[in-house]
């Protein structure tokens, strides 16, 4: 006879249970090979749509690697390297439109730039310059630097949307590292208890940092942490750019419809250093784990499969560096012929209101033209 106790009090079929609930969205495999066909019909994407997507990623991939080099020059300041990560980033926000608000991290400059911002403000912003910070005429926000803290912002704009009736949500990216802030749960368990049009995106990269993803959590999937606030959650293959794009459209259509909030964990790497700012990833992990990672990356297989389409060919790629790397060679030039941030300007901005402390310090600094 079946004890509905003994049942309820299996512990290991509940941990059985957490493990078995989410399995992995894929659509396109890591040979460029479509092994979902009903999965890809449902992700509507032309021929055109699917060239743009590419282009996208590329760019994401040419502007990380224009990046970490002026870092390594002593041209940027901060820099979070994003090479892996084209797919969990990219392909995401692609399926996201113009009004639709976007709450970035640290890391999501490529979904700003895709957005509208321009690069040399991207530059801007990582210099510290208060110009970077200045959004005109885009939905975004930004870098939230406070770990967790894009998904409390996230989660008040979503709810504004849904006040206004409003064909919009707002969207939002942490890593896994991020998943274990107190910020990420509340934002997440507010948009839920008030159904906020919003779309949470948690890019498990394996390591927050140098923290490796085991010991930040006992959860056997990050997506789990969305169910104790309510909300539907899934989870993707993060070098899959179809699934990730399927993912985030279908989380868009739900949340606009009035359904309330979706988390989407991406399963990615970070291929490089967490930030250009002294870290060592081979003090961390080993050199064997990044090139099996490296083998998955989202470019090899959606190359592989746009080329066996017909859409995409070695030259098409090369010429559309070319295009992309004289885009950002004005936008270096651009940004650096923007006047130095005095340290009078920077406290100046940095406050709406100066207090007696700032104003006092503001005064004396521009006596000694700083």
């Amino acid at each position: 006879m079946t004890s509905q106790a003994l049942e309820i009090l299996n512990f290991e079929q509940q941990l059985q249970v957490q493990d078995d609930s989410f399995k992995a969205l894929s659509v396109l495999d890591k040979d460029g090979n479509i092994i979902d066909e009903a999965g890809f019909e449902a992700a509507e994407l032309s021929d055109d749509k699917l060239v743009e997507l590419m282009k996208r990623m590329i760019k994401q991939l040419v502007l990380n690697e224009r990046s970490v080099k002026l870092a390594k020059q002593g041209r940027l300041g901060f820099v979070a390297p994003t090479r892996g990560q084209e797919a969990s980033q990219t392909a995401t926000s692609f399926a996201f439109n113009d009004a639709d608000y976007l709450m970035p991290g640290y890391r999501d400059i490529p979904q700003m730039i895709h957005k509208g911002f321009p690069i040399y403000k991207a530059f801007l912003w990582s210099r510290g310059h208060h110009e970077g910070n200045l959004m005109e005429g885009i939905n975004t926000w930004f870098p939230q630097i406070i770990i967790g803290a894009q998904f409390v912002e996230a989660a008040g704009i979503g709810l504004g949307m849904k006040k206004r009736q409003l064909d919009a949500c707002a969207y939002t990216y942490t890593g896994d590292g991020g998943s274990s802030q107190g910020d990420t749960y509340e934002g997440m368990n507010i948009a839920g208890a008030f159904k906020a049009n919003a779309v949470f995106i948690i890019q498990n990269n394996g390591y927050a940092i140098s923290t490796p993803r085991k010991v930040q959590t006992a959860a056997t999937h990050l997506a789990s942490k969305g169910w104790g606030a309510g909300i539907p959650s899934i989870v993707v293959d993060g070098m899959d750019a179809i699934a990730c794009y399927l993912a985030a459209k279908k989380a868009r259509e739900w949340t606009v419809a009035g359904n309330g909030p979706v988390l989407i964990e991406t399963l990615t790497d970070r291929l490089e250093p967490h930030s250009m700012s002294g870290d060592d990833p081979l003090r961390y992990r080993t050199k064997e784990s990044i090139e099996e990672w490296q083998k998955l990356e989202p470019l090899i297989r959606m190359r592989i499969f746009l080329e066996n389409k017909n859409l995409w060919s070695e030259a098409i790629e090369s010429e559309y560096k070319e295009e992309v790397n004289a885009e950002i060679d004005d936008a270096v030039k651009k940004a650096d012929n923007v006047q130095k941030q005095k340290v009078s300007e920077f406290i100046e901005t940095t406050f709406e209101q100066p207090g007696f402390v700032q104003a006092e310090q503001i005064e004396k600094f521009r006596e000694a033209g700083k």
